[in-house]
């Protein structure tokens, strides 16, 4: 094991210098490409005067001494911001001051100002250019389409090794549209399309900002949400809609719920962690109670419940959902011997176990269980491998307009899965 790590960081190494020196050659074959147009320019006339050779020889010292000194090469340009194209533009800045004035003063017949100025900007140009197309292509070359294969190509050209194309990346990801096209909602976009393993994909924005509608975000439109219908969402293949602005007030989060949802759409949030507001990390999540009924939640946290919630088993159904994450929330502040979330929808499950195990890590026993509370065998071996003591049933379909329309699907759920929560507590011994 330890000739293994060791052989691996030593690839690693291996990895990196070569990297770096290969793109040394590059910026290299730039430099001396436009010195050599240097020495012929203008076209058609005698070639400079061969002095030119010294300025060149110069100018490269200095490129490069200077990259070196601002550890240009010792970026990971794949990953590289804005941070590392200004650090590569101050270097060449620098080099160009030293050459300018340090070229009058030791060498004879110096180049005019703007022939300088000139090359220098095209060496940069180059320079930029060539990180540009490698972080474009080393970041979107994800699928195995003719492009990707193309952009995989690229990233073999500019750097070393390969990124592994995948097969219908996208047909398992849920496509969303991002309601707010500000700070909020262009970052979160921007992690969704930077993360292959994300479980999402945004198809488009939704504002009202008429300075930005019609526009376009990573390459995503900007759609009017006052012109917007379900149609338009269709062209899109829209399956959930986020709303990404943390400063909408509660009524008009309940608005957008409220609208959204009789279009046939999932809602969620993209903020802090519901009841923290501050101190924390935005992630996705369902709407929270407080949101959707203009009040505080009822804290139910005191020295009774704690004592009757203290070390015992308890059971959510849909603990994933809007109120079930929110039981789950308050029942883990009151010291449980364990949490069973029980979801049919795992994204929901994963957010509330992960938001759990970042706050409480191991002094809490959380568990996810993705089953239906309709498939009476499923949930019978959720309860006699847990043998809860508590259960919270908490899995219902709420949407009035949606389920009007699937009225089956609603008593089927709401009043089956009911009972069999009902009668597999009663066959448990369920405490309450």
């Amino acid at each position: 094991m330890v000739e293994t790590k060791e052989s691996h960081s030593a690839a690693v190494r291996q990895t990196n210098r070569i990297t770096k020196w290969l793109l040394v050659f590059y910026d290299t074959v730039i430099f001396v490409g436009l010195a050599l147009a240097l020495m012929v320019y203008p076209f058609g006339e005698p070639p400079a005067d061969p002095s030119i050779v010294w300025q060149i020889l110069l100018a490269f010292v200095c490129v490069f001494l200077s990259r070196s000194l601002w550890m240009v090469y010792h970026q990971i340009w794949r990953y590289g911001g804005i941070q590392s194209y200004i650090r590569l533009l101050l270097a060449d800045f620098c080099a160009f001051l030293v050459y300018f004035f340090g070229g009058r003063l030791l060498l004879p017949q110096p180049i005019a100002f703007l022939r300088v100025l000139a090359f220098a900007s095209a060496c940069l140009l180059g320079s930029l250019a060539i990180r540009m197309v490698y972080r474009y292509a080393y970041k979107c070359c994800t699928q195995e389409t003719r492009f990707g294969r193309f952009l995989n190509t690229l990233v073999r050209f500019f750097g070393v090794g390969r990124v592994e194309l995948e097969k219908n990346l996208n047909s398992n990801k849920i496509n969303v549209a991002i309601i707010g096209a500000g700070r909020v909602g262009a970052s979160f976009a921007e992690e969704l399309l930077s993360n292959k393993a994300a479980a999402y994909t945004p198809k488009c924005f939704i504002d009202t900002n008429q300075e930005k509608i019609g526009r376009q975000i990573y390459g995503l439109p900007v759609l009017s949400e006052l012109k917007l219908s379900g149609e338009q969402l269709s062209k899109y293949k829209v399956q959930e809609i986020i709303v990404a602005l943390p400063q909408l007030s509660s009524e008009s989060k309940l608005a957008v719920y409220d609208h959204y949802s009789k279009m046939g759409f999932k809602v969620k949030v993209y903020d802090y962690p519901a009841l923290q507001q501050s101190g924390k990390k935005r992630q996705l999540r369902e709407f929270a109670v407080e949101e959707l009924l203009f009040r505080k939640p009822l804290v139910v946290t005191n020295g009774k419940t704690r004592t009757y919630y203290r070390d015992k088993t308890v059971l959510v159904t849909g603990g994933g959902g809007s109120i079930g994450s929110e039981l789950c929330r308050q029942i883990a502040a009151m010291s449980p011997k364990r949490i069973v979330i029980l979801d049919i929808y795992e994204n929901g499950a994963y957010d509330v176990q992960q938001e759990l195990n970042i706050q409480y890590g191991s002094n809490l026993d959380v568990v996810v269980e993705i089953v239906s509370v309709c498939n009476r065998p499923g949930l019978e071996r959720i309860f006699a491998e847990h043998r809860p003591q508590i259960v919270l049933h908490a899995a219902a379909h709420k949407h009035v307009p949606l389920m009007e329309r699937n009225c089956v699907e609603a008593v089927e759920n709401n009043v089956f899965g009911t009972l069999n929560a009902v009668d597999l507590s009663e066959k448990y011994g369920v405490d309450r």
